[in-house]
């Protein structure tokens, strides 16, 4: 048995002595350099671009443009941005290759618009990194400034200016979505209580510590390679292939040991920048391998964030705290291009109204275009904004109604059986209950608090007393496992069973008859694209190998992460890995069991694993079935304010989170407190400033993530294992779960705490004070 066990992560050893090599660690011979040039225009057309001087510079081998871009536009689900902007006239080819996502066609995208800071304006190939950087400096651009739309209000003015004038939209609102439930008017005309509220929401950063890096090359068959850092090595091989204008099968992509994701590595960074020079550089009969690495200032402006949005809305109850009705109006800023903006808008759009039975909805999503740093992928994927309006509605429910925050939620939550905010009955498995009493239980929710405890806001000061109060919150959530909406999710996977050289060898099959097929496998291998970006996936899938396969973990070797030898197992993002992998393992190990036994040495079974279908949201509102699984989890925190320094501390978070089985215990708690900490930072301390297109904090020392003295004092994890019907083993998604009720927690034991509510984030000591301040509580 492997299941359960905390098997210690086989790459744990190499990590830590620095062994291990990550993509920007490989050292092919003779390395080229090459960097992606920034526009640095938030909004600006370009009208005149010569690199000559650039490329006169000594040990400069290549400058390539938007001319030389095959196929000049690329997106993960929308393709609507350039690989390089360039004057009118330049690329413009068109694809020959089919692509999977929704595809703007190329002629649509205006090549010649930069439309935030960090489009990209030339590639750079040079024998040093200093030589790139010099270049750089000598590229001449002429612009013609256009009018910056540099946020929500600023987009949906009534006269606001086109970000994306090709798209089929009148405005920059160019994606809306909706649900219709019940009779809205009716369960407010009976409500006895109306919570109204409007929120602002916060970007957030990914702050992972190894930043982007590519390696381009031609391996021995020929096929333009990318060594990379990425969640989904076949999504990136196709935006590569689409924008080279090449076959897929003529691009391979490899993920080597991967320093962090959290969503954002799933759109291209330096793909496509080291790809297009390879390509270049072996049609001018060049054949060198190309590196490109971003600083860490070149990352935190160059890729997406965590949306920054706005949501007004109000519920209507009875005053037994019965919920009757919800309305709400959500825009996200998508920044300048889409990337997965109309995804992340479906998972706020159900998370909106929280896990609960709400009889009656009207409920309208939004995303805009700004021209403001992208918003994408990031862990809960829509499910922290969301949930946050929701559990900070239903805390300020709790109190209008005079009803225990614990008791309230109780008497609204879904259970099997229930119809969702969609219309349709949920997926087997509800178990939003019982993680919430599980929470209350551990976090001895019916108690009270002790007194405030001494709270040291800065080191060279004694702790305060008089000014300190304490306070106790409490939120929950659920959130989808796999891909949505209609989107046709997978996971391949290929088990090979080997049998002992010494006993049976894997070139006799054993047809003397002599029971060989009883012999059990000695060895296997497992091959799967999944990506481990820190979390231990790679851990987890050989483990459910080993239990499927009765070997030990020991006896398997895996490949993992390479479009050359493993098939499609999709991104590592959704909580879904686990999930969709192990159905995969699972009838990957059927299949090579059913060979062994009919005497295949070796024995090999490939598996494709389809989850039942999804469907897209209803344009009209209608019932629709946007997943197939779901996860549950409940958090309550203690903490202290400061009421004089605005600086908060928190003692204790209980998190209770339903995984369905527990793989690897030791990495599930692992991810429980990182993601806790993690939202810790987005709750309270991570700021990121934006102003006029521009990211004004480019920086770690500006930006701050949470260090060792910040983060919680103590963070208790309690492991519900519900089986999920459909989970391999019983197995539920389980890592962006602990994020997402983080941030409604806090401000629920803050208003415990002081009486006071904030409807917006993050908890700056300046805020806090500010926030108290207005309440008259200084």
């Amino acid at each position: 048995m492997t299941l359960g066990d905390s098997q210690l992560k086989p790459d744990a050893p190499g990590k830590t002595t620095g062994e291990t090599l990550y993509a920007g660690d490989y050292k092919h011979d003779n390395f080229l350099h090459a960097k992606a040039v920034f526009t640095n225009e938030p909004h600006a057309r370009i009208t005149k671009l010569d690199t000559s001087a650039a490329e006169a510079l000594e040990g400069v081998v290549l400058v390539l443009t938007a001319a030389d871009v095959p196929v000049n536009a690329y997106g993960l689900t929308i393709a609507d941005q350039p690989v390089l902007v360039g004057p009118t006239g330049s690329g413009d080819g068109q694809p020959s290759h089919a692509a999977s996502h929704d595809a703007v066609s190329p002629e649509l995208v205006s090549h010649d618009v930069s439309r935030w800071e960090a489009d990209h304006l030339a590639i750079i190939v040079a024998e040093t990194t200093d030589i790139c950087d010099q270049a750089a400096l000598l590229i001449e651009a002429e612009w013609e400034q256009l009018p910056l739309i540099a946020d929500l209000d600023a987009a949906l003015a009534d006269d606001a200016y086109l970000v994306h004038p090709e798209a089929d939209a009148e405005s920059n609102l160019y994606h809306n979505i909706v649900i219709r439930k019940g009779n809205v008017t009716e369960a407010f005309a009976k409500a006895d209580v109306i919570i109204e509220g409007s929120y602002e929401l916060p970007y957030q950063e990914h702050a992972f510590l190894q930043t982007e890096v590519s390696v381009g090359s031609v391996d021995d068959e020929g096929r333009i390679t990318v060594e990379t850092a990425g969640q989904w090595t076949h999504e990136d091989q196709e935006q590569i292939a689409h924008s080279l204008n090449m076959p897929m099968d003529q691009i391979r992509v490899i993920y080597r040991a991967i320093g962090g994701a959290f969503g954002g590595k799933e759109d291209m960074s330096l793909q496509i920048v080291v790809a297009l020079a390879v390509k270049a550089l072996r049609e001018a009969g060049i054949a060198r391998p190309v590196r490109s690495e971003w600083n860490r200032e070149e990352s935190i402006v160059g890729h997406h964030k965590r949306h920054r949005g706005k949501v007004t809305t109000r519920w209507a109850a009875t005053a037994d705290g019965m919920i009757l009705g919800v309305e709400a109006d959500s825009y996200l800023d998508a920044g300048a291009y889409n990337y997965t903006t109309n995804k992340v808008l479906g998972n706020l759009h159900l998370s909106v109204s929280g896990p609960y039975n709400i009889p009656a909805a009207r409920i309208d999503s939004n995303a805009v275009y700004t021209n403001a740093i992208p918003g994408g992928a990031f862990r809960g994927f829509g499910g922290p904004q969301g949930s946050f309006v929701s559990e900070c509605q239903m805390n300020k429910l709790a109190q209008a109604c005079g009803i225990d925050p614990v008791e309230i939620r109780r008497k609204n939550l879904l259970s099997d059986g229930s119809i969702g905010i969609t219309g349709t009955e949920l997926p087997l498995g509800v178990s939003i209950a019982e993680v919430v009493d599980a929470c209350a239980e551990a976090a001895d929710w019916t108690s009270p608090l002790g007194d405030p405890k001494p709270n040291p806001s800065f080191a060279s000061l004694p702790p305060a007393t008089g000014s300190i109060r304490r306070g106790r919150g409490m939120a929950c959530a659920y959130k989808n496992i796999g891909f949505s909406f209609g989107f046709p999710e997978r996971s391949e996977a290929k088990i090979i069973l080997h049998a002992d050289p010494g006993t049976d060898s894997d070139s006799d099959p054993g047809e003397s008859g002599d029971g060989s097929s009883e012999i059990a496998p000695a060895y296997g291998e497992v091959f799967l694209a999944g990506a481990d970006v820190g979390q231990g996936a790679h851990t987890a899938f050989v483990q459910m190998a080993a239990e499927t396969t009765g070997l030990a973990f020991e006896d398997f070797s895996a490949v993992f992460s390479d479009t050359a030898t493993t098939g499609d197992s999709g991104s590592a993002s959704a909580s879904r890995l686990s999930w969709m992998s192990g159905n995969a393992i699972l009838g990957a190990a059927e299949e090579a069991q059913k060979a062994w036994l009919a005497g295949d040495r070796p024995a090999v079974g490939d598996f494709r694993y389809v989850p039942p279908p999804t469907e897209a949201l209803d344009p009209e509102g209608a019932p629709s079935q946007p997943n197939f699984a779901y996860g549950y989890v409940a958090e309550s925190v203690d903490l202290t304010v400061d009421i004089e320094t605005g600086h908060i501390t928190v003692h204790d978070v209980v998190c209770a989170i339903d995984v369905g089985r527990v793989i690897n215990h030791d990495l599930v708690v692992g991810q429980v407190e990182g993601a806790i900490i993690q939202a810790h930072g987005y709750a309270i301390s991570e700021n990121l400033i934006v102003e006029e297109g521009r990211v004004k904090n480019p920086r770690l020392s500006g930006y701050l993530i949470p260090g060792i003295g910040d983060i919680p004092e103590e963070v208790r994890t309690v492991l519900l294992e519900i089986p999920d019907p459909r989970g391999p083993f019983g197995v539920r998604g389980m890592s962006e779960m602990p994020f997402i009720p983080y941030a409604p927690a806090i401000v629920a034991a803050m208003h415990d705490a002081t009486g006071v509510w904030f409807d917006e984030f993050p908890l700056t000591p300046t805020r806090v004070q500010a926030k108290l301040k207005e309440a008259g509580n200084v």
